[in-house]
């Protein structure tokens, strides 16, 4: 199984647009040991020919264009062969109306995060120019699924999703259109076919469950949520009055936090994905960041490869 990372960093971005907290001050001025950041995608193939992409960010046209596998072979085509949503969070779909130039896609979500996507959203029609312009399947909680070409033939690829901890995404939460459910949110457990290596993806989670640790169990590599160092990191850099439990993700640090929880993970390789701009593990001499690479686990970064 092949692995890119074509983005790694949170809702905004690595610097994010609008801030000048001391992350964002220092990458932009070189005075940190810092690197930019897309958000957050991943494409993962078993044959490296076809590829899977794991959420859909609104700097996708830039990531394909980043990692030259993904590149048309022909006048029209794409070696995309579906891509998998995680949640139905703009920084997770945006992404797909800039892949609306008349191209089939094929799109597995919940039916919460397919309704939250196209019911009562206008943009949605740039997705409809032509009949079967999207195919969507859908994810069932426990049910594998195997992944097949846009001819039908297998990928080498299946996955599993399981509910995990989260929330309605904001623009869903303030309008009232939709209710709460177990769907809004998954991990996901891909699984290479022909040589059993699997990876669990949870790149969003609010705490470690049942469901949580059920994916990442005896996983070969694991992406987990790496959004925030601490619980308060927004209110103590004065940026926002929300704590991480409030926006659904479990913090890397302290007693309770994911690094604790997950201490005896078997996974030879464990990344932290989805990284806040806020975070200090982003600055590559913190102590924080010290203190995951002693733990055994890798800060995910833009371009990074794995080969399991």
């Amino acid at each position: 199984m092949r692995i890119r990372v074509l983005g790694s960093a949170a809702g905004g971005g690595f610097p994010q647009w609008n801030c000048g907290c001391p992350n964002c001050r220092g990458v932009r001025d070189g005075t940190i040991r810092a690197c930019s950041r897309t958000q957050e995608c991943v494409a993962v193939s078993a044959d490296g020919d076809s590829w899977i992409l794991l959420n859909a960010s609104p700097e996708i046209r830039a990531q394909i264009e980043s990692f030259a596998s993904l590149h048309p072979r022909a006048s029209r085509h794409s070696p995309i062969a579906g891509i998998v949503l995680t949640s139905g969070d703009l920084d997770h779909c945006l992404g797909l109306f800039s892949l609306r130039e008349s191209h089939p896609l094929t799109v597995y979500a919940t039916g919460a995060v397919r309704s939250g996507l196209t019911e009562n959203n206008v943009l949605y029609r740039t997705l409809e120019r032509f009949e079967g312009h999207v195919t969507w399947r859908r994810l069932e909680e426990g049910r594998e699924i195997e992944i097949t070409k846009t001819d039908g033939r297998p990928t080498g690829l299946s996955f599993v999703a399981a509910a995990v901890p989260g929330k309605l995404p904001i623009h869903l939460e303030r309008a009232g259109v939709a209710t709460p459910s177990a769907e809004v949110n998954v991990g996901l457990r891909i699984r290479d076919e022909q040589s059993g290596r699997v990876l669990a993806y949870v790149s969003s989670t609010g705490r470690v469950d049942t469901a949580v640790l059920g994916l990442v169990e005896n996983a070969d590599c694991v992406f987990f949520d790496g959004t925030f160092w601490s619980e308060n990191e927004l209110v103590d850099l004065r940026l926002g009055t929300k704590r991480a439990a409030d926006m659904a993700h479990l913090p890397i640090g302290g007693d309770g936090g994911s690094l604790a929880r997950l201490r005896g993970l078997r996974a030879a390789q464990r990344i932290f994905i989805h990284v806040n701009n806020t975070n200090p593990i982003l600055r590559e001499d913190s102590r924080e960041a010290a203190a995951v690479r002693a733990a055994g686990w890798q800060i995910a970064m833009d371009g990074m490869e794995i080969e399991l």
